[in-house]
């Protein structure tokens, strides 16, 4: 009985939540361990398959480092990374696209669709909506990094991301773009997901990954921070306190709330129901990162 009683006040809870973002659009990033196991996907997607079912707009972008990583290896490819980023020549960026488009954007599409949802895959194989420009890093005495085939984000197409959603599709992004040559670029999926939810003025933003949002003290667990605003956040980031694979998912959400996405979060999609926990309840169990009022 107590369970039962559990589950209903659960379920009231949830009530305001969906009435509140019934028609609203929710960009979330998948990436880390998440996209490991057939298992641990499956139950992530259950949960977009709830929100999209009680009429949010899910719109996924996805990653798939460890994957490509391994596809590499066994290749005969040394992964080799600058500055956290991807070296990518041509023969990596083939591998890069054949594991994002061809294996793990098809997974995720068909897996929606076993779910009872209409999804579509929007990847440099199919219908690409990003578009970007090849990036140099910046070095020692002012010299440039040529680190490849790796681009920033110049241009979303934010009328398809639109018209997919209105009509019920799932889009399922694959962070890979074209140039204004139409070469192909390999983007950060972090980066990629701050600027679509930018691009669509999406509700929230949602950085699912295998960390437990962010961290005062990064070897203390204790230490999470439940809520930010953004200056708080931009004055972390230039102490240093957040770095590493931190860095891009926060300025991924920073990106989104200039733009006018109402609020980001970053959260560890291992802890079961990660994503409708944060949406649904009034807890939540990440870091959320909100605009300060004016």
């Amino acid at each position: 009985m107590n369970e039962a009683i559990a589950k209903s006040q659960a379920l009231i809870e949830a009530l305001a939540y969906i009435r509140g973002f019934r028609g609203r659009t929710v960009v979330v990033k998948l990436g880390g361990s998440l996209m490991e196991t057939d298992t641990s996907q499956r139950e992530l997607l259950t949960d977009v398959a709830f929100m999209a079912t009680v009429g949010i707009r899910p719109v996924l972008v996805h990653g798939g480092g460890k994957r490509i990583s391994a596809a590499m290896e066994r290749s005969g490819i040394e992964p080799q990374f600058v500055q956290g980023r991807r070296y990518t020549d041509e023969r990596t960026l083939k591998i890069v696209e054949h594991v994002l488009a061809g294996e793990i954007n098809r997974d995720i599409v068909d897996s929606l669709n076993d779910l009872g949802c209409s999804a579509m895959g929007l990847h440099s194989l199919s219908s690409c909506v990003l578009q970007a420009e090849q990036i140099r890093l910046d070095g020692p005495e002012g010299r440039k990094i040529d680190i490849g085939l790796v681009g920033n984000v110049t241009l979303v197409n934010a009328k398809l991301i639109e018209a997919l959603c209105q009509a019920g599709t799932i889009p399922v992004i694959a962070p890979i773009a074209l140039d204004r040559n139409g070469g192909k670029l390999n983007i950060n999926a972090d980066t990629a997901a701050g600027m679509v939810a930018a691009a669509i003025k999406a509700e929230k933003l949602v950085m699912m990954s295998d960390t437990h949002g962010i961290r005062r003290d990064k070897n203390d667990p204790a230490s999470r921070i439940s809520a930010a605003g953004e200056k708080e956040i931009e004055q972390m980031v230039a102490q240093g306190v957040i770095e590493g694979g931190m860095l891009p998912k926060v300025e991924a959400c920073l990106t989104a709330l200039k733009a006018g996405v109402g609020r980001t979060h970053i959260i560890d999609g291992s802890f079961p129901h990660a994503l409708l926990l944060e949406i649904y309840t009034d807890e939540g169990i990440g870091t959320l990162i909100t605009k300060e009022k004016q």
